[in-house]
């Protein structure tokens, strides 16, 4: 690795985030020549360190991870890198290339200029003709309101700042969200013997393996990860969906709540109001579990037309069946009478892009744009969910914006030699 790099005065193209959105796009403008730097406000890929749990694991399998010019280099392309081997991962990718990262510089602002825009940062001033910001979509945690109602006796994390059951007081522990995160969460605590309550969402879930294969992988044979926000149904407010829960724990299985209920953990529906150590909870139980399950279902529905379609040779599947049907809606619950002593938030993030002095928001605060690039000439956006399609929120499809995103940068730069 190369020496460490002062802080130009100005730069073709400034990449705002180092993690593998702005190390793939500085792949690419390395590969053709352009001018640029890479401002990370702490370390290379941090987010996989500090804001994951300690047995965290990827949901996408390892062949899945692919980044300009590097893909997965281990043993077990059908297996699941846990945090750890994700940030050497990573670690390996920067180290391929090299790119011209300055850590530990924080962007405090973007505003646009004659010539392009200034960046005020914690290492002073920069001019850049074009920006990429690649920052992600999930900054600050998001926490509901009535949080503040409960009582100070009860320790509220967010899942960003979960790491183990360990490192919670004893006790038992209420999750609310049943997205991603907070299945996973659910299922750390329940195999460490923790009393578990688990709030549900309206978060869909998908099978781990159907028919002889890691359903991701018919998905991705199919082009699913292909199909662009435009194409979507749900259009643009796709971008807002929560994401399937399932798990690449212990080689990949599926996380089915209701198998966890008859093995003791508390099931409700929406969290809806908080009241001291009181909780209301709506009668949404039975719907949130049986939505689950549908889109489980559908999924495989479209795994066997696909086998179909195409003639392939693949083992046939008993369908999925309930397992544990709730007998009553909880309406309520007593934190103190439950014996819970911890809250864990599973409910997501919400941008933060104050420090873009740029009108290119909407109403809710996230960047207005066209696979990445925004109306101000030069603006883009990167590594951002649905950026362009499904696959937008995994390596391969941030790899594949990456790539789109150096195009629109390289035509308004000037020219350039390929290193």
């Amino acid at each position: 690795m190369s020496a460490p790099l002062d802080l130009p005065s100005q730069v073709e193209v400034a990449v705002v985030g180092g993690g593998q959105a702005g190390l793939a796009v500085s792949w690419h403008l390395q590969d053709r020549g352009i001018d640029h730097v890479v401002l990370e406000r702490a370390t290379v890929a941090h987010d996989w360190r500090d804001r994951r749990w300690d047995a965290f694991t990827l949901v996408t399998p390892n062949f899945q991870c692919r980044l300009p010019g590097f893909a997965y280099d281990g043993d077990e392309p059908d297996g699941f890198m846990t945090r750890a081997e994700v940030q050497a991962w990573l670690g390996r990718y920067r180290a391929s290339f090299d790119p011209p990262v300055l850590e530990g510089v924080e962007v405090l602002s973007l505003r646009r200029t004659e010539d392009g825009f200034a960046l005020r940062t914690t290492a002073g001033d920069l001019a850049a003709h074009q920006v990429v910001v690649a920052t992600g979509g999930y900054h600050v945690p998001s926490v509901p309101a009535l949080a503040a109602s409960l009582s100070r006796r009860i320790v509220q994390v967010h899942s960003a700042d979960y790491r183990s059951p360990e490192a919670l007081p004893e006790g038992a522990v209420l999750v609310v969200g049943s997205g991603q995160s907070g299945a996973q969460i659910a299922e750390d605590l329940h195999l460490a013997g923790r009393e578990v309550h688990l709030a549900l969402g309206r978060a869909p879930r998908s099978a781990r393996f159907y028919r002889g294969r890691d359903c991701i992988a018919w998905l991705e044979d199919m082009g699913i990860y292909d199909v662009t926000v435009q194409q979507h149904a749900s259009g643009l407010a796709k971008r807002e969906s929560t994401n399937h829960y399932m798990t690449g724990r212990a080689g990949g299985h599926d996380i089915d709540l209701r198998a966890f209920a008859l093995e003791g953990m508390r099931l409700y529906g929406r969290l809806t109001a908080a009241d001291g150590s009181v909780l209301a909870f709506a009668p949404t139980l039975t719907e949130y579990l049986d939505h689950a399950d549908s889109v489980m279902e559908s999924i495989k529905n479209d795994i066997d037309a696909h086998i179909a379609r195409a003639g392939i040779d693949a083992p046939t599947e008993a369908r999925y069946s309930p397992v544990w049907v709730p007998e009553e809606e909880p309406a309520a619950l007593d934190l103190d009478a439950a014996g819970i002593t911890t809250v864990v938030w599973a409910t997501g993030f919400r941008p933060d892009y104050r420090w873009v002095e740029v009108g290119v928001f909407d109403g809710s605060g996230h960047p207005t744009h066209r696979a990445g690039e925004t109306d101000v000439p030069g603006l883009h956006f990167l590594g951002l969910p649905w950026l362009t399609t499904w696959g937008s929120g995994r390596f391969a499809g941030v790899a594949r914006d990456a790539a789109h995103v150096a195009e629109r940068l390289a035509a308004r730069a000037p020219a350039a030699v390929p290193a």
